[in-house]
């Protein structure tokens, strides 16, 4: 049931227990405890919203920067990443393979901003031995959710050779 519970609200998080109970022909207190259960687990992390911030007159600025750093000794990258995961801007940090180590995704709200994150704040911590930005130029998916008019009208692609 815990997974049935975790693919349901990862497609819709505002989901009713109600709603829920009746797709998984159980009851809503069972729901809830699932839930709670997988929450206190920190299985469930948190609830968020998927805004398309390109359809406001908010502006938005999102970058993904690849980090390279110096593992800390008895702690590999997990001390780094709690350092760097810490800024408000930051919204995600992962640990990658490859020719990096770890890629941050910030959000600010203009260009400038970020590359003031990213020489003062990111760059300059003690194990960052390196940076390569790469600014989000329009997002057409996201969280498995197609953010752009054109992507929710398009029936078959046509392919010419």
């Amino acid at each position: 049931m815990k997974k049935q519970i975790l693919d349901a609200i990862s497609k819709n998080s505002r989901i009713s227990t109600k709603d829920l109970a009746a797709m998984l022909g159980t009851t809503e207190q069972e729901v809830e405890k699932e839930l709670q259960e997988m929450e206190d687990a920190k299985v469930i992390c948190g609830y968020t919203t998927l805004i398309n911030w390109d359809n406001t007159d908010c502006e938005k600025v999102t970058a993904l920067i690849q980090v390279k750093v110096t593992p800390q000794r008895d702690m590999g990258f997990n001390k780094v990443a709690e350092r760097i995961y810490r800024f408000s801007e930051v919204k995600s940090v992962y640990l990658m393979s490859g020719n990096f180590d770890l890629t941050v995704i910030i959000e600010g709200s203009s260009m400038k901003e970020v590359a003031r994150f990213v020489s003062e704040k990111l760059s300059t911590l003690e194990y960052v031995t390196s940076t390569a930005t790469y600014f989000v130029l329009k997002k057409y998916k996201e969280h498995g959710v197609a953010m752009t008019q054109e992507s929710q009208k398009a029936g078959r692609m046509l392919i010419t050779p």
